[in-house]
């Protein structure tokens, strides 16, 4: 089962997986022209009407690109000029914001908010201004299970909000919320003595030259601003995902802005992400405290989940051994990935709630850098992407006797459940089922106590269309966990 990624295994991964899939077999010759090939396999895939790209190398622009409709009710095609809205991609301009004020000797990122923020609960005051940034506070959100707060309501749900009980002590765990970027606002404004809009204005949008960028949302009328869409519906309480594109109205009222509010080019985006390396906006200091995830009180990480593994001063973050990167992103629509090791950022701004170009922002990556192709085992723990190597030469029909080989080598050589797990599912994605069932096949007997093993191989039988492996691995998986229901609905099917 592929319980550490999305849901629903390799069902779900028919789009994400031919996008790596053709990522795997077009990196053999990668290059920027292949980042147009892939945009549009993304594109048509993932059903994304509009999309806007910047690429930035060794500290220049060294791509844009426009590709389908910013409006496709009047057939108005993405240009360079277009504006998409940045959603959450909005706390990264705070975090900046808030390490100015650091600098300038306004304020501590480790201090207490009530320090600032007296008129607070008293409950909230202990809460740093870090543990804000990083999702680590514990507060209530504003926002629980998205309710809808407009210009309308703001003032009864702020008042409602701190009725509430904290939600964990602060620093026990990550918890993504609104709250946090709603008190952040409200301390750069009193810090700076102007509102958090003006000040990101004239400190960050006007230094860099981003006069696209600005603050508001579906309200305001935006020239050139791109529409937005979703195949998201809700009936009888339940969220699906349609076949019909529909309007999406995005409502970001004034306190929640700095949480959501901005709208931008990926071509001023890209212009922003060079003054930052640059020191145009933050002291080098300042940055690497910027890009440092947030820390629980047991000292572990933690974030969104994969490879957006942690969660910095308003920036997620990829934390992995190779090409790590810090990843804002917005509204499942749109995503910044910054390699700050490598000189190079990709930026993809979309009109589709629900592309999520994270998941493929790496494959256009590797056309720059090609020991991320994933066909060579990038991603994988070093132990593992040795071995994908020595297989991709000799053949996975190869891996029980080079893991036996490995281990008389070494007798303290471990393969881990997950990050096996994790190897044959990149295979899937990668349209390699037959490889990957290898992988599997050797999980399972490495861990036969395990229901997800079974679960994984079940799934990839099913995916070869073997419906008695399928159902027979399927029947362990649900022996070993009882509550296991992709197992029990697929063994009830005729």
């Amino acid at each position: 089962m592929k319980n550490f990624r999305f849901a629903g295994g390799i069902r779900a991964l028919g789009i994400v997986g031919l996008l790596l899939g053709l990522a795997s077999r077009g990196q053999a010759q990668a290059g920027p022209d292949s980042v147009d090939v892939l945009v549009r396999q993304a594109m048509q895939q993932l059903r994304i009407p509009g999309l806007q790209l910047a690429v930035v190398r060794h500290g220049q622009i060294v791509k844009l690109g426009n590709y389908g409709l910013a409006n496709v009710q009047d057939s108005v095609p993405v240009a360079t000029p277009t504006r998409f809205f940045l959603n959450s991609i909005t706390k990264a301009f705070v975090g900046v914001a808030v390490m100015q004020l650091a600098e300038a000797g306004k304020l501590d990122v480790a201090a207490p908010v009530g320090g600032y923020l007296p008129e607070l609960p008293a409950a909230w005051h202990p809460v740093t201004v870090r543990q804000l940034l990083t999702h680590t506070s514990g507060l209530p959100d504003i926002m629980p299970e998205d309710a809808l707060v407009t210009a309308n309501n703001e003032q009864a749900a702020w008042a409602q909000v701190q009725t509430q009980p904290l939600d964990f002590p602060a620093g026990q765990r990550f918890a993504y919320n609104q709250t946090n970027y709603l008190l952040l606002g409200r301390l750069i404004d009193k810090l700076s003595g102007q509102p958090f809009a003006e000040f990101i204005r004239q400190r960050q949008l006007e230094v860099v030259g981003m006069p696209r960028t600005t603050s508001g949302d579906a309200h305001d009328v935006l020239p050139r601003g791109a529409r937005g869409y979703t195949f998201t519906q809700y009936a009888d309480g339940q969220v699906r995902r349609g076949k019909q594109l529909r309007n999406l109205f995005e409502v970001f009222p004034p306190s929640l802005r700095p949480a959501a509010g901005m709208s931008s080019t990926a071509e001023e985006m890209a212009r922003w992400l060079i003054a930052l390396q640059q020191g145009k906006l933050l002291q080098p200091a300042s940055l690497a405290t910027l890009w440092t995830p947030g820390r629980l009180n047991d000292g572990s990480q933690r974030g969104f989940g994969g490879k957006l593994n942690g969660y910095a001063l308003g920036w997620p973050t990829v934390t992995r051994p190779e090409h790590p990167a810090v990843a804002p992103v917005g509204g499942g629509r749109s995503a910044v990935f910054l390699y700050p090791q490598d000189e190079l950022a990709i930026v993809v701004l979309s009109n589709l709630q629900g592309a999520n170009p994270e998941r493929f922002v790496d494959a256009l990556a590797a056309c720059y850098l090609p020991d991320m192709r994933v066909a060579d085992g990038f991603g994988l723990p070093p132990t593992l992407r040795a071995l994908h190597r020595t297989l991709r030469q000799r053949g996975f029909s190869h891996l029980g006797t080079e893991v036996k080989k490995a281990r008389r080598r070494d007798p303290a050589y471990a393969l881990p459940e997950e990050a096996v797990n994790a190897w044959g599912y990149s295979l899937v994605e990668q349209g390699q089922l037959n490889d990957a069932l290898a992988v599997f096949q050797l999980n399972v007997q490495l861990y036969p106590g395990s229901a997800n093993t079974y679960d994984s191989l079940a799934e990839t039988y099913a995916a070869l269309g073997n419906r008695k492996l399928a159902a027979q691995h399927y029947a362990r998986a649900l022996a070993l966990n009882p509550q296991n229901r992709t197992a029990a609905e697929y063994l009830k099917q005729p």
